[in-house]
């Protein structure tokens, strides 16, 4: 496992002010190649329904496209909703895009948590669980080539997917979540596992070691890091450019939350201030020397970018990534001797 991982991720948020729909996605398919030549070693893509502002709902479509511009960075789709959907469509999506980069595929399959999306899919939120369990399994047998009957609530049904993905799909799929439960499920079922929490990571390791399973791919989120960095050469006008775009995408965010019923314990609590938000280190603008010093000494940190963040406009992005460019190279070698 590298030292540290350099991630570009997408949401395709795109509110009234910002910058128009089809100009993001135009820019996310060329800053797809950029990264892929420049050795970022992970495109991020995540997943929401129904969302004002148009947030990613087919990540897989834009990880096919990516996938043509690019030949060795990975894609990472997650959080997707596995109990919003067929898992059957799901298996055959993974094995054709997995084709398509010819085995750079990552999933993240979450729970969900956001009423209005069950609502629009008419699911329920408290058959989330069971959803899980019974989309995993359907997913895992398919990919690997079975021709089978499952059975559920609904009735009895085939399953066969063709074609087969590239990779095992142990090895493209992980499990997300917040909750003990998460890393017991991902254990399970033999597959990888991207929790929000690092102490979740030990559950997992235990309960694999305890079912005789080998651990699959699985990232520990450390304290610290920002869930997004702007690289600009002035730390000030560069928080001033991207400022309004981070506190568009934390009070999404925190609606999600309080219509869950969780406002009181939810993360974005009190951030939609500017000066807050920029306190509490979920986005930072940083020079490169910033960076630099800022991972210095850390091992195994997730190095993240939104080079469009909340419909950031590309000129912006591409400033960051350009800069991203020219250190590059001193991040791998900081990242070689920690």
């Amino acid at each position: 496992m590298k030292d540290c991982t350099i991630s570009v991720s997408f949401d395709m948020r795109s509110p009234d002010w910002a910058t128009p729909t089809h100009e993001l996605y135009r820019a996310a398919i060329e800053m797809a190649a950029f990264v892929d030549r420049i050795g970022a070693d992970q495109i991020g893509l995540m997943q929401h329904h129904g969302s004002d502002d148009g947030y990613l709902s087919q990540p897989f479509a834009l990880a096919g496209g990516m996938a043509a511009v690019t030949s060795r960075i990975r894609f990472l789709l997650g959080a997707v909703i596995l109990p919003l959907h067929d898992p059957l469509e799901l298996a055959e999506q993974i094995a054709v895009v997995d084709n398509m980069s010819k085995g750079r595929l990552g999933v993240i399959f979450g729970a969900g948590y956001v009423p209005y999306e069950f609502a629009m899919f008419r699911k329920s939120l408290g058959d989330r669980a069971k959803l899980m369990d019974e989309g995993l399994e359907i997913i895992l047998r398919a990919l690997k080539g079975e021709r089978f009957e499952h059975t559920s609530d609904a009735g009895t049904r085939p399953i066969f997917v063709r074609p087969l993905p590239v990779q095992d799909p142990e090895d493209i799929i992980l499990v997300g979540g917040g909750v003990p439960a998460s890393a017991r499920r991902a254990a399970r079922f033999g597959v990888g596992f991207g929790p929000m929490k690092g102490e979740l990571v030990d559950i997992y390791l235990a309960e694999c070691e305890r079912l005789g399973k080998r651990p699959r791919t699985y990232f520990r989120p450390r304290p610290g890091m920002p869930l997004a960095i702007h690289l600009c050469e002035d730390p000030d006008e560069g928080w001033d450019a991207i400022a309004p775009h981070a506190v568009h995408v934390i009070t999404e965010y925190a609606k999600w939350a309080q219509a869950e019923g969780d406002a009181s314990n939810s993360p974005f609590r009190g951030l939609t201030d500017p000066a807050a938000l920029r306190d509490a280190g979920m986005f930072a603008a940083w020079t490169p020397q910033m960076l630099l010093d800022k991972v210095a000494g850390i091992e195994g940190v997730n190095i993240g970018f939104q080079p469009l963040l909340g419909g950031l406009s590309p000129e912006q992005g591409w400033k960051s990534l350009k800069l991203l460019e020219k250190t590059m190279a001193a991040l791998r070698e900081q990242s070689a001797q920690t």
